[in-house]
């Protein structure tokens, strides 16, 4: 527990955590700073550039084998079961209707990549190392949640259709699309790629973390406040509750597959982590009576700040204590 709360304490103060308090507290004290849009959607390319840039990099250096394979298999299998479990604990502890408590489960089983990003961040500042195809597995997490959000909210006949607009949105998701795409070319690029452009993919990376963090901030405040009354105590709970769950699976499965610690750390995290980018874009196409204020404050109010403050140093905890090193 003091391992916990001695790499808590080191999180609270870097630049990442603060940069996302300082939007927070402005949020709340009704502070006038904001980010345009057009900046933040930038920040945000950029980071899943990066993100997936240096992970085809990864791989291209460590070489495809059948560790890549079982990794993918696992994370497809967390995030189609994880929605199913975060559902019946949202039943247990709130008084949430099916509709809506669907809505909630397929972003628990989906990732934060901005989150994994931290963790990534944490990992260096410590001088672990981790299996670079972590963000493929990252980016396979994220349809099969919100499929097994969908089945589960047509159980009682209000689920959406399966379209072709709907299928759309799950697989061409633009940030999707980019995580793939990025991790590609730096797959073909390889080491030399990543020399090519090392000022841009490199350098920068952190201080525009930095910036797109306190947007989060920014938004998770102003979230916060508009989802007041839409979100009880018992669903603040579960936010808090089941990326722990998640992050206990996460463990599991990176035992089972003889991940690293650092490996392990980051399936960790994205099984803990909460969607707030692409599955409340699918969720407002396939389930549009659903509130996005519950989905969204629970998401990026709650599990997310948690995840960055709490959970990191938790799971990195874990992950040293039961896979070693």
């Amino acid at each position: 527990m003091s391992e916990v709360l001695y790499l808590a304490g080191e999180n609270l103060i870097s630049p990442i955590v603060l940069s996302f308090a300082l939007g927070l507290i402005a949020a709340l004290a009704r502070s006038d700073l904001s980010i345009p849009e057009a900046a933040a959607k930038a920040l945000s390319i950029y980071l899943l550039f990066a993100i997936g840039f240096k992970g085809g990099v990864s791989v291209a250096d460590h070489g495809i084998d059948l560790s890549l394979g079982q990794s993918l298999v696992a994370g497809i299998v967390l995030s189609a079961i994880t929605p199913l479990i975060a559902f019946l604990l949202l039943q247990l502890l709130s008084k949430m209707d099916r509709l809506n408590a669907a809505a909630v489960a397929g972003h628990y089983g989906s990732i934060s990549i901005v989150t994994f990003v931290a963790a990534t961040s944490v990992l260096e500042n410590r001088g672990l190392s981790s299996e670079g195809y972590m963000v493929a597995v990252a980016a396979a997490m994220e349809a099969p949640a919100i499929l097994s959000a969908l089945w589960l909210a047509s159980r009682d006949g209000s689920g959406k259709k399966m379209d072709k607009e709907l299928w759309r949105e799950i697989f061409l998701n633009g940030s999707i699309v980019l995580l793939i795409g990025s991790f590609l070319i730096g797959w073909i690029t390889g080491p030399k790629g990543l020399a090519e452009i090392d000022s841009f993919i490199v350098a920068p990376f952190k201080g525009v973390l930095c910036l797109f963090l306190l947007d989060m901030g920014l938004l998770a405040g102003r979230g916060m406040k508009s989802g007041r009354g839409a979100v009880g105590i018992g669903a603040i709970a579960f936010g808090i509750l089941m990326p722990i769950i998640g992050s206990l699976l996460g463990l599991l499965c990176a035992f089972l597959l003889g991940l690293s610690v650092g490996g392990s750390m980051l399936l960790m995290v994205l099984s803990a982590s909460a969607s707030y980018i692409a599955v409340p874009a699918a969720m407002r196409v396939a389930l549009p009576e659903a509130n996005p204020s519950i989905y969204l404050t629970l998401s990026l109010g709650v599990t997310f700040p948690f995840n960055l403050v709490l959970g990191i140093p938790l799971y990195l905890t874990l992950a040293q204590a039961f896979i070693g090193g």
